[in-house]
């Protein structure tokens, strides 16, 4: 048995939802697909697909060896074309959309220099903070924070941000400052739409150990630079990322509270619709995203990014 041919095939069943369809997007017969996937299940010693007459679904342990392998094949794929990668020159329209508050503040220097670098590059960008189909609204690529999207989307680390709960002195001095995240339930706090639990912070503490919080206050609003502008104001407690509030803690006109029971940090991802024939223009885009956010300048506690790329990461949605 050839395993990377057999996986291949597996997930090829998983992306089309029949054994008849992946045989034709791999120009090979069903029932070579079905004795592939049915040789690595035996290899395996575990039934991967539930069958039916009806329908196709994956097993427990199939979804976990199913992510596996979308990942593996990516980096077959990866390390092939980076292999050639210096051969092909990037040009051509790239067609980007972002979160407002991340897409004004950090893309139009990262723009600028990529530019200055590949000129034969030009740049469609759309900032908005709803959930763009990529494949439909025909763009090439997203910039996404914690959450990436659909399952057939693949996204590639750019860098990280954190949450980090501020308040403005004034506010600090009015109302005291919360020494562990229950004392927020006696705050007022300003709370965002798109967080993934609506009215609930979470937070882990140095130990590991994670706590949610049920909080509530004057204002709940779908933009992270108001609600970062609110806090400034001394309006209440904001938990915003670090790329929004970073230069305000830094200024003093915001201070961090709750050190040592910070959010889980959220990744940054360059997120397309597919690494089949990547574009060498999205490619060179990531590579330089990489490189550009290692020591990304809103970071308040040294991190640095670490390049991997992810079909599904399970973190919270944290677009600003």
């Amino acid at each position: 048995m050839d395993r990377l041919q057999a996986i291949n095939s597996f997930v090829k069943v998983v992306e089309t939802g029949s054994f008849a369809r992946a045989a034709e997007r791999l120009d090979v017969s069903v029932s070579a697909v079905s004795r592939q996937v049915a040789e690595l299940e035996a290899h395996l010693d575990a039934r991967l697909l539930n069958r039916t007459t009806r329908r196709l679904s994956l097993t427990e342990s199939g979804s976990v060896f199913h992510e596996r392998c979308v990942q593996l094949l990516a980096d077959v794929e990866e390390a092939e074309q980076s292999a050639h990668a210096g051969t092909i020159k990037p040009r051509g329209t790239l067609r980007l959309t972002c979160a407002v508050t991340f897409g004004e503040r950090h893309l139009p220097a990262a723009i600028a220099e990529f530019i200055s670098r590949h000129p034969d590059i030009q740049f469609d960008v759309e900032l908005s903070d709803r959930a763009v189909d990529l494949v439909d609204e025909g763009f090439d690529a997203a910039l996404r924070i914690g959450n990436i999207g659909s399952q057939n989307l693949v996204g590639r680390k750019i860098g990280v941000t954190q949450l980090m709960c501020c308040a403005a002195p004034a506010y600090l001095e009015r109302y005291g400052e919360p020494k562990k995240p229950q004392d927020l339930t006696a705050h007022r706090c300003l709370t965002y739409e798109y967080a993934s639990l609506r009215n609930v912070w979470r937070f882990r503490d140095r130990g590991g150990r994670d706590f949610s919080v049920k909080i509530g206050g004057p204002v709940h609003a779908n933009s992270g630079h108001l609600l970062e502008a609110l806090a400034r104001e001394g309006l209440g407690i904001a938990c915003e990322p670090d790329f929004i509030v970073g230069p305000d803690i830094r200024a003093g006109r915001l201070k961090p509270v709750l050190r040592g029971f910070e959010p889980p940090p959220a990744n940054i991802y360059l997120v397309y619709p597919s690494r089949r024939h990547l574009s060498a223009k999205v490619r060179a885009f990531a590579d330089f995203l990489v490189e550009r956010l290692a020591n990304a300048e809103w970071a308040l506690s040294g991190r640095a990014a670490h390049p991997r790329s992810h079909k599904q990461p399970r973190m919270p949605h944290a677009g600003r």
